[in-house]
């Protein structure tokens, strides 16, 4: 509910504050004196287009806020904690234009984007303009009509989260099977890839330990020499190292009891002689196992050229690499094996879960088929009630492919004479004649949801006396649940309301303002009267507005 509507340097409004009533609010006035100027100031807070050109004193700041009370309000409060915006029982709403046209909006002292403040705007306030046709022509705003009047929201609600599964698990299938195609196109690649690294049947390491055999067997005749050589002088020459290092601990050891350090120098002199000789026979043994194979040589360098040939083809430099590269080839073979099953177990779920889906589309679409009839009586009573005697709406539901919404389009159709040939809504209505029923069928579907404050501008154009007091009496009643705010110039709905605004212009200086005031009993009664018989109203016109005021 918007309880207060502060303005302040927009057009010829220097400031107003106005404190709203929660039920029926009628804002009247002289043509020209400002009307619609509160409502482009009031569109401001509900995220409409700025403009710096309203600045009344291009000075200042042009500033627009509303205080609205959220308390029975879920999903405003849904939409307040998800956007991380703190909130009490009251919502402050405003925003800002600079005298360059910048623009800023704030939820709660806040900076949020204007999509932020569109989509809180739009659960806070209903605005109707003559000639606002989008809403009524749009098949979601229809459907939304008959389900709310049928009591099917909670089942829609349901509905749509069964679709999503249903529609999240076909893209998985469409994504398996865009797998299964991509892996039927590389199949016979990666198996002649796979073939090629199984026929070469690289054992772990194998690269690099033949790399190092081969070197060996390269050097083997070099490294037996050496080896030779290296046991000779240590074992078998004239003077072998060994048999020196014996004699020199046996000579040290007959003295080593003269001096404190000779025992040990003759213990390791003795550790010496023995591990050369334990290299000695080693380097014997290493000699005798190093054998020249020219056979084995030349297999070896087969072998490398095969593997080195796989490592520059598959651009890697271990064996641990490219036996990585044959299980991930193996796994993918594998997986065109498994995808098959997986896409058979994907397509059964989905088509339980379209078939669930389905089932809740089609109590959606028999409970939409029950109330139309009955929509469309009550819409053309209301209509006939407001001095549209002649005009018909008609629900028109076809059967769709399954969607968000179920299996139904939907589709209003009107006829304004009786001539029973109906045409979309959206094509042939009249500004007035649209505004008149998307009057009555917000009046219809108030009584089902809890819809915002909603606001009226200037709907009534185009009738008068007795429709204009069945308008009236429609928004009255409309109000008993919600709060409704109308600009109208029509005395009888003038007599209905709850709290009565007058707009008028006041001279100030060289310049013009507006300004706005509640009217006492008394001032409203005058003001339905000047409305009724001009500006020196009759005895009967008071009278008349009397009647209208107090009932």
């Amino acid at each position: 509910m918007l309880q207060l509507l502060y303005i302040q340097n927009y057009a010829i409004i220097e400031q107003l504050t106005l404190g709203f009533s929660p039920q029926l609010n009628i804002i009247t006035g002289e043509t020209g004196a400002g009307k619609s100027i509160l409502m482009g100031a009031l569109s401001l807070i509900l995220g409409g287009r700025a403009d710096s050109s309203v600045l009344r004193n291009t000075d200042q700041k042009c500033y627009a806020e509303g205080i609205f009370s959220i308390d029975e309000k879920p999903e405003v409060i849904a939409f307040l904690r998800a956007n991380e915006l703190e909130f009490d029982k009251e919502l402050v709403v405003r925003r800002e234009i600079a005298a360059s046209g910048k623009s800023r909006a704030f939820i709660n002292d806040t900076p949020v984007t204007i999509q932020q403040l569109k989509e809180l705007a739009s659960m806070l306030v209903d605005l109707h303009q003559q000639f606002d046709t989008l809403e009524l022509g749009n098949a979601g705003f229809q459907r939304m009509v008959l389900d709310a009047m049928a009591n099917q929201l909670p089942l829609l609600q349901l509905y749509r989260l069964q679709f999503n599964q249903w529609q999240k698990a076909a893209e998985e299938l469409e994504e398996l099977r865009n797998q299964k195609a991509g892996f039927n196109k590389e199949l016979d690649y990666n198996r002649f890839l796979y073939d090629e690294l199984e026929e070469a049947a690289l054992a772990e390491n194998e690269m690099e330990e033949l790399d190092k055999e081969l070197q060996l067997l390269s050097n083997a005749e070099d490294i037996k020499n050496v080896l030779s050589r290296l046991h000779f002088d240590l074992k078998e020459s004239e003077t072998p190292i060994v048999s020196s290092l014996k004699q020199m601990a046996n000579q040290l050891q007959q003295y080593q009891s003269f001096h404190a350090q000779l025992p040990g120098l003759s213990a390791r002199l003795q550790s010496a002689q023995i591990e050369l000789l334990d290299i000695a026979n080693e380097l014997s043994g290493v000699s005798d196992a190093i054998t020249s194979d020219p056979q084995r040589l030349n297999w070896i360098n087969d072998r490398l050229a095969i593997g080195y040939k796989l490592f520059k083809k598959h651009n890697v430099l271990t064996t641990a690499e490219l036996l990585a590269i044959q299980n991930n080839l193996q796994q993918k073979m594998q997986a065109v094996l498994n995808i098959d099953e997986a896409i058979a177990e994907k397509e059964s779920a989905t088509a339980q879960l379209y078939q669930q889906a389905l089932e809740i589309a089609q109590q959606l679409s028999t409970a939409r088929h029950q109330q139309a009839p009955e929509l469309e009586q009550q819409v053309n009573q209301l209509l006939a009630q407001i001095g549209m005697p002649n005009a018909r709406l008609k629900a028109a539901i076809t059967e769709s492919p399954l969607q968000a919404d179920g299996i139904d389009a939907i589709e209003f159709l009107f006829d304004a004479n009786k001539s029973n040939r109906f045409e979309p809504v959206r094509k042939v209505a009249s500004g007035g004649e649209l505004s008149r029923l998307m009057l009555c069928i917000k009046s219809l579907v108030a009584r089902s949801i809890d819809l915002p404050t909603m606001i009226f501008d200037e709907i009534d154009t185009g009738i008068s006396g007795e429709a204009s007091k069945q308008v009236g009496i429609i928004m009255k009643n409309l109000a008993s649940q919600r709060q409704v705010i109308a600009i109208t110039h029509q005395p009888q709905i003038a007599g209905k309301a709850d709290r009565h605004f007058y707009v008028y212009k006041e001279p100030v200086g060289e310049t013009v303002k507006t300004n706005i005031r509640i009217l006492s009993q008394e001032e409203r009664i005058n003001a339905i009267a000047q409305m009724l018989g001009g500006e020196k109203p009759t005895a009967a016109a008071l009278e008349n507005a009397r009647e209208m005021v107090i009932g």
